[in-house]
């Protein structure tokens, strides 16, 4: 399970051979362009793939965008400004119970 997998002979390559063929037909343009006549391409240069459409903005859409962008800052907005009352809520709350037990525990033969 743990042993490297090995080739066989056959079809593992000899030490003098390499595995990557070697580049041909390329034809590399001239550094100027006087005095010195073009040379044919021996291979076709494949097309550049078709450039991705740009996103256009329509005023209906940047109305849109605009009322879900306010849409979402007014609810996220609430939702922090309630999950803060409730804590201050909770707090008062916890603040009331302890004077009144405070005054429960101070003085037990006053009532």
């Amino acid at each position: 399970m743990f042993t490297p997998k090995i080739p066989p002979p056959d079809t593992a390559p000899t030490p003098g051979t390499s595995l990557v063929p070697p580049l041909t037909g390329l034809v590399h343009p001239p550094a100027c362009t006087c005095h010195h006549t073009p040379v044919a391409p021996t291979a076709p240069v494949p097309a550049a793939p078709p450039a991705r459409p740009a996103v256009q903005f329509t005023p209906g859409s940047l109305l849109v965008a605009a009322a879900g962008g306010t849409a979402v800052v007014l609810i996220v907005g609430t939702v922090l400004v309630s999950m803060l009352l409730a804590t201050a809520i909770t707090a008062a709350s916890v603040a009331v119970c302890a004077v009144v037990l405070r005054s429960l525990l101070n003085r037990p033969n006053n009532r």
